[in-house]
């Protein structure tokens, strides 16, 4: 099944910001265009802001003038969904309601002919329910884009319980065609990017509310140290408090409150005040006039220590041993012990981040994940009431010799990047377990869709198979709500693992 021959009409129904980005999508690729509105004068004005776009693209010399006058020429506002009846493919995207939607899509059983697919852009409903409303649900497909349509290259292809593979396979191939990276998913809460994507904004939330960090200082340690283009609180406030909120409580009620997706309550107080982020003023951050950025807590200058003793290798965090030697720091290395941390000259201990707390030990400091341990700018330490301040100087100190800020937070299991990187790897990994999409898809939707430095598969494969599982087991047993809880998905896979390479 090929695309949508280039000479055949597209029509979009529902001219918003995203109904207008994926028609000015398939005009650019070459189709006429029909713009559906129910309110009289709005695809008529969406044209003209369609156009306008046009001009720029001209000016940005992305479009030839030729080129922008014959797209004007094949764009069309459509008073009547009669004027649609000649049209291959409709693509809606009015208001995310159920029965709004189901009766735009019976309406247009009714105008379009047999062979035409019809597209719901949806991105919290059911593929399914939306289609069981039709006398031929195996037409209807999900074509999910991202805001704004033209610039982001992610497409979610979702396949109701009754899409026919042909019609699939002939909307995937379709946006291939208009210049998209299409990824194929099964219609489950949330399809890839929204249901993996909750951990990101959750744990960040978490970290808050148990008081360990404030919003300023977890987002510089997601982007400085995860390598994350944006952190969780800033990333909210740009979307938008309530959508943000919305969509995770959609998806937490479609997969029966289960608590893994549960929402946060701090976010829930911040959408009741009326803190929406950026487009009211304020939501985490303060975004009115003369409001000075928040910054984050950065750690006074330290003497870093003359030397460290390295049990272990560190597992994902190895490359510190070389930037410590380079730093002229002497490494000691204790051949005899199989563990994974450095011992400092106080005597005290530093750790990667584990999912246990600073707590439970004599005198350790934990120190969070990161993307590239050269590259970050910032690292976090956690430690407890309990632990020696010269330990905790000591390892503020050989991080700032390395070149990093440093934050130190409060005593959380798994810290910030390391207890998210492994709810995210484990939701992957289940979404996959559960035919929902293939691991390359998830990893292109991840990468694509909420520009993540590095898919989830691809985070696994760099941390070790079964690091995520080993800290999410540690988290579980401080958190027994079954929030932390491995997936079974990903407990065959640590533990085949471990099997195979224990028997090797």
């Amino acid at each position: 099944m090929t695309a949508i021959d280039l000479s055949s009409p597209v029509a979009v129904v529902g001219t918003g910001t995203m109904g207008q980005g994926i028609a000015q999508v398939a005009l650019v690729a070459g189709h006429p265009v029909r713009l559906h509105d129910t309110l009289p004068g709005r695809a008529e004005a969406a044209a003209e802001a369609i156009g306008a776009r046009l001009d720029r693209l001209v000016e940005k010399d992305r479009l030839t003038g030729a080129e922008r006058d014959a797209a004007r020429a094949r764009l069309r506002p459509a008073r009547d969904l009669a004027e649609l009846a000649d049209c291959s493919l409709v693509v809606e995207a009015v208001l995310e309601q159920l029965d709004a939607k189901q009766q735009l899509f019976r309406e247009l059983e009714d105008v379009v002919g047999e062979d035409c697919l019809l597209a719901t852009n949806t991105s919290s409903l059911s593929v399914t329910a939306i289609g069981g409303a039709l006398r031929s649900p195996g037409r209807l497909v999900g074509l999910h884009f991202f805001n704004p349509a033209p610039l982001l290259p992610l497409v979610e292809v979702v396949s109701g319980f009754a899409t026919d593979v042909t019609s699939a396979t002939r909307a995937y191939e379709t946006a291939r065609a208009w210049g998209k990276t299409p990824v194929a998913c099964a219609d489950t809460p949330g399809f890839i990017v929204n249901r993996i994507a909750r951990p990101f904004y959750a744990e960040a939330f978490a970290v808050y509310e148990a008081q360990a960090a404030d919003p300023a200082t977890i987002d510089a340690v997601l982007r400085e140290s995860g390598g994350f283009r944006m952190g969780a609180f800033e990333l909210t406030d740009l979307i938008g408090q309530d959508v943000n909120e919305s969509v995770t409580h959609s998806v937490w009620q479609s997969f029966f409150q289960d608590v893994r997706f549960t929402p946060s309550l701090a976010q829930r107080r911040l959408v009741e005040s009326g803190r929406l982020g950026r487009k009211s003023g304020h939501g985490w951050y303060d975004y009115g006039d003369g409001a000075e950025p928040a910054e984050p807590h950065t750690a006074e200058k330290a003497q870093p220590p003359a030397y460290v003793v390295a049990e272990g290798d560190l597992g994902p965090a190895a490359e510190l041993l070389d930037l410590i030697r380079e730093a002229g720091i002497q490494v000691r290395e204790d051949e005899e012990d199989h563990g994974t941390r450095l011992v400092l000259p106080g005597g005290g201990q530093l750790a990667l981040a584990d999912g246990q707390t600073s707590v439970e030990f004599r005198d350790v400091v934990y120190f969070d994940l990161a993307l590239d341990y050269r590259k970050a700018t910032r690292i976090a330490l956690s430690a407890s009431q309990d632990t020696a301040p010269q330990t905790l100087s000591e390892a503020v100190g050989l991080f700032q010799a390395l070149g990093k800020d440093v934050s130190v937070i409060g005593d959380v299991p798994g810290m910030i990047v390391a207890r998210t990187v492994a709810r995210i790897v484990d939701l992957a990994h289940d979404a996959v377990a559960k035919g929902v999409a293939t691991e390359e898809d998830i990893d292109t939707a991840m990468r694509l869709g909420v520009n993540y430095p590095l898919g989830p598969f691809e985070w696994s494969r760099r941390l070790g198979r079964s690091w995520a599982c080993s800290l999410l087991d540690d988290l579980h047993q401080r958190d027994p709500s079954g929030r932390y809880a491995p997936s079974l998905a990903l407990y065959r896979h640590a533990y085949a693992t471990e099997k195979r390479e224990g028997t090797s």
